[in-house]
């Protein structure tokens, strides 16, 4: 049997999720996939009367959790019917089970999830990648409306935290991604073929992120902080296996990913999550020329733009990277206030992790 990917495209209000589901479906179509499109309950059960605005708490309760119900059968219903297809087939879900958890109180969440027989890390573990389309709301609010969706009832600020509640419902998924606004809507598009493309081994053109040395002047804006521990595995030439373990609130992640050039300008990376027992296991793998790298991650979106934070512990401590993901070469980056720009390292290889490891 052909294999199966399972992709949650997810994100704030007026993010996009509409047109790039057309655009997903027409690109892989094209290249021979038979793409499935999972519709988003909520709009559904909204135009037939569920009323999510209520005061009635016991109704409020049994349609969340109808909902998550709803949500978990239309998935493995689709998930069925790409097996018996029988060919490659991506199921892109209109929102996932965890977008569900934004709107109401931890306490219901565990609740309705207990009467569901399943747990947040279940959930998540369902789908091989997470996209998060920020919402127009934030950066290009010229463009937010609801127009398209009758139901959207939120302001700019309601809709800018419902984005970042919403990133930090799926955070910890292995291959969660965040697809910044951009001045060209297209561009915004392009990214999300790109992330899919990655998920299913497709070669991708070598592209070099926007990446920066800094310092830190004053406090960063509302960010999710994780601890990384990395440690680069012996490869065959040409081939680069890297070892991540993320802990972010106790909890953790082991991920293996492996990088291969298939071409001077191509290469095909692909990522699997591991068990801890696993993770040990390869630690015995590691490259005896590369140290372990040690830093501190924190992430955060600002005007649009999607950050990522390093200050690395080991094996150099007084350095600190930024690195702002998809934003084209000719777009301008917008940094926050409290980060200083010490040189633009985009490209440097002297500044790559794989060398920073590098034992001299």
């Amino acid at each position: 049997m052909e294999e199966i990917k399972k992709i949650v495209l997810t994100g704030g209000p007026c993010a996009g999720k509409t047109t790039a589901l057309v655009k997903i479906m027409e690109h892989f179509s094209s290249l021979g996939f038979k793409v499935f499109t999972v519709p988003e309950v909520p709009t559904m059960f909204s135009q037939g009367g569920v009323d999510y605005l209520t005061d009635n708490k016991t109704f409020f309760y049994e349609e969340e959790k109808a909902t998550l119900e709803t949500q978990m059968s239309l998935e493995d219903r689709f998930l069925k019917m790409a097996q018996a297809y029988g060919k490659p087939s991506v199921i892109v879900c209109d929102r996932g089970t965890l977008d569900i958890s934004t709107y109401f109180t931890s306490e219901m969440w565990n609740k309705i999830t207990q009467a569901c027989n399943t747990d947040t890390e279940s959930l998540r573990n369902r789908y091989d990648a997470v996209l998060h389309l920020v919402s127009a709301a934030d950066g290009a609010e010229k463009y937010y409306t609801n127009v398209n969706n009758k139901q959207r009832k939120e302001g700019l600020e309601l809709a800018r935290q419902l984005d970042k509640k919403i990133i930090k419902a799926w955070t910890g998924h292995p291959h969660m991604r965040v697809i910044n606004n951009h001045d060209n809507f297209e561009n915004k598009l392009n990214r999300v073929i790109k992330e899919i493309s990655d998920v299913l081994a497709l070669p991708q053109r070598i592209e070099n992120e926007r990446r920066y040395k800094v310092v830190i002047t004053d406090q960063l804006p509302e960010s999710i902080e994780s601890e990384i521990t990395q440690t680069y595995l012996a490869a065959e030439p040409g081939c680069e296996m890297r070892l991540r373990r993320r802990v972010w609130k106790g909890k953790q992640v082991n991920i293996l990913t492996t990088t291969k050039k298939v071409a001077d300008d191509e290469r095909i990376e692909t990522e699997r999550t591991l068990t801890h027992n696993l993770y040990t296991s390869l630690l015995g793998q590691a490259d005896p020329y590369r140290h372990t790298i040690k830093k501190i991650r924190k992430t955060f979106i600002w005007k649009g733009q999607f950050f990522e934070l390093d200050k690395f512990i080991e094996p150099v401590n007084q350095l600190i990277t930024l690195e702002v993901k998809g934003v084209e070469e000719r777009e301008d980056v917008h940094f926050p206030p409290s980060v200083k720009v010490v040189e633009d390292i985009t490209g440097n290889m002297a500044y790559d992790n794989y060398n920073i490891a590098l034992k001299k």
